[in-house]
Formats: structure tokens, sequence, C-alpha cells
């Protein structure tokens, strides 16, 4: 009878232990899953075409200097603002009088504060997670993210230039980005002036 009581105690225990962890350690939020539709080699191949004389690497390429200059960092690709690199001390006057930009081009500072360029590559960090209508959104309304109830895109992202773009040219854009290597890199938020 003692080794019943024990045996009944000890699954008591074990249970009511496993209840507790249970309720108290938090699950793995989910993999968000993204099923854009399968895009054609013509149109990454357009959407390649696009992004270069659209200029997007000017911000959105971490950079390395050359004698004429910075040029884009092949091994970065359109990784934006590397995370590990700080923004450093900003004058106050440069919030009111001046645009100012990192030499790598990827931080601008002006009156809305700093702002960072974004990780285009399909890795999470970047644009692993989005639709290709977050995508269409970002570019043509201005959201970050592609949220429509999220904060503006930040200066010098010219998304007002892409309003009126054709679908078919924001959807090849978008086939040519998430063709990239991705390539882990979470860029900092932006600093509003109050912060700085």
């Amino acid at each position: 009878m003692k080794k019943q009581y024990l045996a009944l105690a000890t699954l008591t225990l074990f249970l009511g232990t496993a209840a507790l962890v249970s309720f108290t350690s938090k699950p793995a939020p989910p993999k968000r899953v993204v099923n854009n539709p399968p895009y054609t080699k013509a149109q990454i191949e357009k959407g390649n075409y696009l992004v270069k004389i659209m200029g997007c690497a000017d911000c959105h390429a971490p950079k390395t200097m050359t004698p004429q200059g910075p040029v884009p960092d092949p091994m970065l690709g359109l990784s934006g603002h590397p995370a590990k690199i700080p923004v450093g001390k900003v004058a106050k006057d440069a919030l009111t009088d001046w645009v100012l930009f990192h030499p790598m081009n990827t931080i601008a500072v002006g009156p809305w504060g700093v702002s960072f360029a974004a990780n285009l590559t399909p890795d999470n960090t970047g644009i692993g997670t989005w639709t290709e209508e977050q995508f269409i959104i970002a570019l043509t309304e201005g959201k970050s993210k592609g949220i429509r109830t999220a904060r503006p895109l930040l200066p010098p992202m010219p998304w007002p230039n892409y309003a009126d773009m054709k679908k078919e040219d924001l959807v090849a854009i978008f086939a040519y980005l998430k063709s990239c290597k991705p390539i882990e890199n979470a860029v900092p938020q932006p600093i509003s002036p109050d912060k700085l």
C-alpha cells in the first residue's frame, strides 16, 4: 500500500511539473511560410535590369572604398546598412540645415532623424517573409514592410517615384530580389530627431 501511495505521489508530482512547464514556457513562434507564385526566368532577368537602372544598390548595397570612391560590395549584395556599423555622432544642425550620408551611403540623416537602407535580400532579416503584395504596397504607398498601418518609409527612399509603376515591373523587381542570395543582416531601426 505504501508503494502505491509513493508511486501515486511521484506520478502526481511529475504531471504537476509537466503542466507547470507547459504553462510557463513559451512555444517557439511558428515559422511564417510565404507562398509567392513561381517566377519565370524572364521576370527575374527583367527585375535585375530594373534594379540596376533604378540605382537600388546606390543605397541598399554596402560599399567598399576604391580610388574612385565607394562601390557596391558584391559579397554583401543588397543587404542594406550593415548592423555592425554604428551611426556615430550627429550634429544637431544636420537635422535642420543638411541632409547627410554615411560614406557607405546606407545611412541618411536629416530633419526626419536617421534612416538606414533596408535589407532587400530574401533572408528573414530582409524581405524573406514578405509577400508580393507587401512589396508592391511598400514601393507604391511608401509603407514600412508593406503594411498599410505601419510608419511611412523615410527619406531618402524615393518611393513616390515608383507610385505609378506598372505592376508587372514591380513583380519583376520582387522576383529578382527573391532570387538573390539571402544575407542575414538585421538593419537598425530609424532614430527619431528627439533621440539624437
